[in-house]
């Protein structure tokens, strides 16, 4: 796929506090593509709210805000990017690096007009395929219209719905 010239600023969203033995991919995979999109010359911006990840050593992005993982930090950051002529006005978000944390931030942002605001686009994902993943129930649909096999599953609120559904699934 050719390059898309148009981007030539990038916000990567962090992970946020990573639990020892937990995310750890999500900081080496953040700071993988934040390296990958400056070897394309291409200047990123990182928020995290982590200091300490290797996401925000001072190699790893051309501009690291250590803020807390909110819109209103994530709207901070594109209004002084766009308002200081010395900083590059942001084009794109990538939330995929940083798991949970980022897609729910991006989904937030999304639907208080945050992106459109500041002519940010999210690339990598969107809103409607977060969303769709993150409904186990859609997402077993999508797989299963796909003509993908699942595993046998339901949605139990209750342990007496497990108990009693349990007799009825089969396993292939």
């Amino acid at each position: 796929m050719p390059r898309d010239t148009s981007i030539q600023s990038i916000l990567i969203i962090g992970s946020g506090p990573i639990i020892i033995g937990q995310a750890c991919e999500f900081d080496y995979a953040g700071s993988q593509a934040s390296r990958s999109l400056r070897e394309e010359g291409i200047q990123v911006a990182l928020i995290n709210s982590n200091p300490a990840t290797i996401m925000t050593d001072a190699v790893t992005a051309d501009y690291i805000y250590l803020h807390p993982l909110t819109p209103e930090s994530v709207e901070a950051i594109l209004k002084k990017h766009q308002d200081d002529p010395d900083l590059p006005t942001l084009d794109a978000v990538l939330p995929t690096m940083g798991g949970q944390t980022a897609l729910n931030l991006a989904i937030e942002c999304e639907k208080m007009g945050i992106w459109e605001q500041y002519n940010c686009r999210m690339i990598g994902v969107d809103t409607a395929a977060i969303e769709t993943t993150e409904n186990r129930e859609a997402f077993k649909k999508l797989v299963v219209d796909l003509g993908l096999s699942v595993a046998p599953s339901f949605i139990a609120n209750s342990y007496l719905r497990v108990k009693k559904r349990r007799k009825r699934l089969v396993f292939r």
